[in-house]
């Protein structure tokens, strides 16, 4: 008898695991929920899903089941016993990464080399993405529901986290403006 290996994990195996510990779902309904939750701090592309939900399937850590509607072919996925453990072993895990990927930063960071005023205005930009984020996630907020109570945590954070953001912009705007108007 072969003895079964762990599966390997990437960047969208937690998301998986962890939405299918919530509920079983289709890859369909995986990215909506990434799309309205997840997205805004991990990313995960319907490119992404469909391939590690056959993977996972292969290793036994979730299964899947047609379910055809319509016309439309359906593969509903619930998380296994041994899909549950993984999602726990990663969980306790000791490695934490916080890596933040931020083009609008990344823009920032290099706008000395264009005219102030562009710089100002990739500072205004970032504000209003701060402010549109906040929008959005205040509007999740207000969505009736009983979202886990880490669920909520999290988008709580995301709601400081960009209050924080516009106003930093806001404020930092201001003072380069302040610094500009009196060295002139």
């Amino acid at each position: 008898m072969e003895e079964q290996r762990p599966a390997e994990r990437n960047a969208v195996t937690p998301v998986v695991l962890g939405l299918l510990s919530l509920a079983p779902r289709t890859g369909y309904e995986i990215k909506q929920v990434v799309d309205r939750s997840t997205r805004n701090f991990w990313a995960a592309s319907y490119g992404q899903i469909y391939p590690e939900l056959r993977r996972l399937e292969a290793a036994g850590l979730i299964a899947g089941q047609d379910v055809p509607t319509g016309g439309r072919r359906r593969r509903l996925f619930r998380l296994t016993p041994a899909g549950r453990q993984a999602l726990i072993e990663w969980l306790m895990g000791r490695e934490t990464t916080i890596e933040l990927r931020d083009e609008s930063l990344l823009r920032l960071f290099f706008a000395d080399a264009a005219p102030l005023e562009l710089g100002l205005g990739l500072l205004e930009a970032r504000q209003r993405g701060h402010e549109y984020q906040l929008g959005v996630l205040r509007s999740l907020a207000e969505l009736p529901g009983n979202d886990p109570q880490f669920v909520e945590l999290v988008l709580r954070w995301g709601i400081a986290f960009h209050e924080w953001g516009a106003r930093w912009c806001q404020e930092e705007r201001a003072r380069i403006a302040a610094g500009t108007e009196s060295a002139a």
